[in-house]
């Protein structure tokens, strides 16, 4: 409780602030098409979390500096690539690199599925990497597609430009047993359709990018050459462009 109350006080002290400078961070979205109809791995946060609490989310967080330097199985697409580059702030290739990476760690460390590929080369990787290290893999962002990207409005204290990547469900190559239980950040993960009832109470952006990627599916598979939405905010209000448009 003190925790949440802390949190109450700073969002209402960053009104005051003139700026916070948003801290770029990775989410990605998987997706299961074996069946009839496609769904996406959601997880609900612990109750007691300060950010979102209770919530049915994707898989992410902030990127981390090591992410740039970890080894993988296979580089990201030079259509991956480009697209991260798009917009601005401007960022380096080896920043759009770890952001891929990111995600791909958050997704490991918070639901205990882990995207990557067998190498000849036994991985020394340890920290939130070790998983993939006992497995004998890298990991392997080349499968990775970007959906969106959203920027959390100013007067937070906690603010992220957050890029959405997407994967499907067939590149997980390792599971960790004993990563979701109760006193976990997620508590539970489950494979729900997109509109289902689990994501009737998801937070406004994840509805928004839900909607972007149901859009994208209904046309075949995916493609890196689909326009990627920009959502921000301007004027107190949230804006919708065009990546590089």
């Amino acid at each position: 409780m003190a925790e949440a109350a802390t949190a109450e006080k700073q969002e209402k002290e960053a009104d005051h602030h003139p700026y916070f400078r948003p801290k770029d961070a990775a989410t990605l979205i998987l997706i299961d098409r074996s069946g009839d109809k496609p769904k996406v791995l959601v997880g609900k946060r612990h109750d007691n979390v300060v950010f979102m609490p209770g919530k049915y989310v994707f898989p992410g967080g902030r990127v981390d500096k090591s992410d740039n330097r970890v080894p993988v199985a296979a580089p990201i697409t030079r259509e991956l690539e480009a697209n991260l580059l798009k917009g601005s702030p401007k960022i380096s290739a080896s920043r759009a690199r770890a952001l891929a990476v990111a995600a791909i760690r958050e997704a490991c460390e918070e639901t205990g599925l882990c995207l990557g590929r067998k190498v000849e080369q036994p991985s020394t990787l340890d920290g939130p990497w070790k998983p993939f290290t006992d497995a004998g893999l890298l990991p392997d962002p080349s499968s990775l597609f970007l959906i969106a990207r959203a920027i959390t409005p100013p007067g937070r204290v906690r603010r992220f430009d957050t890029r959405f990547f997407t994967a499907d469900a067939s590149s997980i190559a390792h599971r960790v047993e004993g990563v979701i239980h109760a006193d976990a950040e997620l508590v539970e993960l489950v494979w729900v359709e997109i509109g289902s009832k689990p994501l009737a109470d998801a937070h406004a952006m994840t509805k928004n990018v839900l909607a972007e990627l149901d859009r994208r599916l209904a046309t075949g598979p995916l493609r890196h050459d689909a326009p990627v939405p920009f959502f921000h905010f301007y004027g107190g209000k949230m804006q919708k462009d065009v990546l590089g448009a």
